[in-house]
């Protein structure tokens, strides 16, 4: 090999280390924040149609990061949730340097490397979804190029995937068959989640107080989006609840 190769290939190993390097921490950013709030952008949803049809991925995003989000999830899926993964590319040049999650119905890697290119820090598996050993194969092809894994779960019967290793382990509160909401469902099943994961509350959550009595019950994450989204400024929404919650982020 030339000098000049050996150069270039040494400077691109370098390159490669930073691009991983400069991906920020979505279970740190959770640990370190008194919030823990991760502000969805999500613009439509199956059982209630648009929630914000006109939402712009270039200003809500960042709007969420300057009012005090900890992190952010963006909905990738078109047919369903009007999604792109052109959103996170948005959200990104837009200037959102906090982590971002990508959102989606993630079925195979192929999906992985796609929410890395387009700069997420973390990405979705849903253990619905997912068989054990295909679950297991995608935390590790994840974690292989730079991602963290939110691994999401339902039911006491899908509480046996936490043992495979995600970053953070996720609570849903929607049942994904009639997309109702019971958030009884994360105090249910906190208990039975490691002592030691990183647990996140998704969906609905709409009052500070139920945010208070699940960090009680020892969730870090609280994922909140449509409360949000079907306001008319859904950053400053977000900067409202922050502020009843009676802490700092």
């Amino acid at each position: 090999m030339s000098d000049i190769l050996q150069e270039i290939i040494a400077h691109k190993h370098d390159e490669l280390t930073q691009m991983r390097a400069k991906k920020p921490s979505l279970r740190q950013a959770l640990l370190d924040s008194e919030s823990g709030i991760i502000a969805e952008f999500k613009r439509k949803s199956p059982s209630k149609g648009w929630i914000k049809e006109e939402g712009r991925a270039d200003l809500i995003p960042l709007s969420y990061q300057q009012n005090g989000a900890a992190a952010l999830s963006i909905l990738t899926d078109k047919k369903f949730f009007g999604g792109n993964d052109d959103f996170i590319r948005q959200a990104r040049q837009s200037g959102v340097t906090i982590p971002v999650l990508y959102k989606n119905f993630v079925i195979d890697e192929f999906q992985l490397y796609e929410a890395a290119l387009c700069g997420a820090s973390a990405v979705l598996l849903i253990a619905a979804c997912l068989s054990r050993s295909l679950c297991g194969n995608l935390i590790e092809k994840a974690h292989s190029i730079g991602l963290e894994v939110l691994l999401e779960m339902h039911s006491e019967a899908e509480l046996e995937y936490a043992d495979l290793g995600p970053d953070l382990c996720g609570i849903n509160n929607r049942n994904l068959g009639s997309f109702i909401t019971d958030v009884e469902n994360s105090f249910r099943l906190a208990e039975r989640l490691p002592k030691e994961a990183v647990k996140v509350s998704e969906s609905g959550i709409s009052d500070p107080a139920t945010v208070r009595a699940l960090r009680q019950a020892g969730f870090r994450g609280f994922l909140i989006g449509e409360n949000f989204m079907k306001t008319s400024d859904p950053g400053l929404s977000l900067r409202d609840f922050i502020a009843k919650l009676g802490i700092d982020n």
